[in-house]
């Protein structure tokens, strides 16, 4: 399938309905490299996404050869969205966390899009993406405030979106908690490596939570269960203040006005195919600041 298949299809002779959006987005991870189609108009994915592994060492021109090789497998040939862990500023990447420290300083989309024979690419950073397709199709849709989203796997990401607006590259994962990394602390790869038990790792997310929620007084948390079929074994352990056991996310959407979200606008595909690969993501979403005496108000 090309972007002009998926994208610009014309409806049949006669018919009214306008034809599916369709984009397609690249998850580069610490273990694999995921890709995918996606409707823009739902965040869900088409078909079934295609993986491979994640070179080692994972330079960059050894993962953009693994990406070229993704895309292909489908036959895409339009613009694509790439998620990258770790920072990236106009398409240049700043930090090398979980891969080869030959990323820093490289023009990502340039050496991207190079091996996609010159296809457009927009590069991002993972969480961020993730935080994006919350915003626009999961739990943060129609809030207002400020939401928070971490996700746990190799390391841990985290996305923070203001009224809609994304504030681009937050490292919640590199917080010191209780001396330690967050994501040395409690990434779902720590608990695979240790061979924790459900429990023993729910208490190390928990610490996490726990210092996030100081900086950020979030309203309440909303744990996504969607894509994640493991969630149930460990989400009701954690123990973090705002549990958010009583109260759903429609009981805290609110209607407001969107505000501009810049360039990243413009790649919901990103995000919305992220999100649906992290193994473990919780979003918090924060309305309203605490009182002096710790209640939030009504």
């Amino acid at each position: 399938m090309t972007s002009a298949d998926s994208t610009n299809a014309s409806p049949a002779t006669g018919g009214t309905e306008t034809p599916p959006r369709r984009g397609f987005g690249v998850d580069v991870g610490g273990s694999g490299i995921k890709g995918g189609i996606v409707d823009l108009d739902t965040g869900e994915l088409v078909g079934d996404r295609y993986k491979l592994l994640t070179p080692h060492p994972a330079t960059p021109s050894a993962v953009a050869k693994t990406i070229a090789a993704v895309v292909n497998e489908f036959g895409w040939t339009g613009p694509l969205g790439v998620t990258y862990p770790g920072v990236v500023t106009d398409g240049i990447v700043r930090t090398a966390a979980n891969v080869d420290k030959k990323w820093i300083g490289a023009d990502a989309q340039e050496i991207i899009s190079t091996a996609l024979n010159g296809q457009e690419v927009v590069v991002l950073n993972d969480a961020d993406a993730a935080g994006l397709g919350e915003e626009r199709y999961g739990a943060g849709k129609d809030t207002t405030g400020v939401v928070v989203l971490l996700t746990f796997g190799t390391g841990i990401g985290s996305a923070v979106i203001h009224n809609g607006i994304l504030l681009p590259n937050t490292e919640f994962g590199h917080l010191e908690v209780g001396g330690k990394e967050a994501e040395h602390r409690a990434a779902s790869s720590v608990r695979d490596k240790r061979g924790w038990s459900y429990e023993k790792w729910a208490k190390q997310v928990t610490k996490v939570l726990v210092a996030i929620e100081n900086a950020m007084c979030p309203e309440f948390v909303h744990r996504r269960r969607r894509n994640q079929p493991k969630a149930d074994k460990w989400v009701p352990l954690l123990k973090n203040r705002t549990s958010g056991g009583g109260r759903g996310i429609g009981e805290h959407r609110r209607n407001r006005r969107r505000g501009d979200g810049g360039d990243a606008r413009r790649d919901p595909l990103i995000c919305v195919l992220w999100r649906g690969y992290c193994p473990a993501v919780v979003t918090m979403v924060s309305g309203s600041r605490p009182t002096d005496s710790g209640e939030y108000p009504p």
